[in-house]
């Protein structure tokens, strides 16, 4: 019989080395049980979630509703100095609407400005960032909005994330039958670590109107713990 321990913390919430052994957990086989570190950050209270679009209304994307505008996104998580993020699972949602003309295109994108933080300008919808745990024992540093329909200060896009993109096809006279459906789960295995200043931009339009909605989840750290993770 072996008895086999693990540096660690009787804190629920320590996410730094801790200072006692801790005995590994089995079950009655003597199999080892293991969680995933995202997940046992989420139950230390370390995973956010933020809603783009609520219930059946969604948001309008691309610039003047069309095309994806760099600085109008549909969703942002601006992620401010001393902090740092790790994506686990963003969920996009489009519904695309009849097809007018033959080639109509329309796309959805996720990408990060690894240089500095959304500006907090422009006309946006403030959003809600929601604990993962649901007796809420952290709060997000991080500013979350959407549906930007006036410029923000234009972001440098340096990472693209995930991307989706569709074209519709006219056959003959049967137009609005030929699109396929647009949606982009982006649930990373090998997942960046987004320190701050810097933000994540959520798009999605096309050469028609495109109303989507977002779930945007991820692990907020103080960034000098997030390499502890990565």
């Amino acid at each position: 019989m072996s008895d086999i321990r693990v540096k660690g913390s009787n804190d629920w919430a320590a996410v730094a080395e801790g200072t006692g052994y801790q005995g590994i957990r089995g079950l009655l086989d003597g199999t080892i049980v293991e969680v995933p570190w995202q997940q046992a950050l989420i139950n230390a209270g370390y995973g956010m979630h933020a809603t783009i679009g609520a219930f059946s209304t969604p948001i309008t994307g691309g610039g003047a509703g069309t095309i994806i505008d760099q600085d109008q996104p549909e969703g942002i998580i601006s992620v401010p100095s001393g902090s740092a993020i790790i994506p686990v699972r963003f969920h996009v949602q489009c519904h695309v609407p009849l097809l007018a003309t033959d080639a109509d295109e329309a796309e959805i994108l996720i990408a990060v400005d690894r240089a500095a933080a959304w500006a907090g300008d422009g006309t946006v919808t403030t959003e809600t960032v929601s604990n993962l745990r649901t007796s809420n024992p952290i709060s997000s540093v991080c500013s979350v909005a959407s549906a930007a329909t006036a410029n923000i200060t234009n972001p440098t896009l340096g990472i693209e994330l995930a991307g989706a993109r569709i074209t519709g096809d006219v056959q003959g006279t049967a137009a609005t039958t030929m699109w396929t459906g647009l949606e982009l789960v982006y649930e990373p295995k090998y997942a960046p670590v987004i320190v701050g200043p810097a933000a994540v931009y959520v798009y999605w339009g096309g050469t028609v109107a495109v109303p989507g909605f977002a779930q945007l989840q991820w692990i907020e750290l103080p960034s000098t713990l997030a390499p502890l993770f990565s």
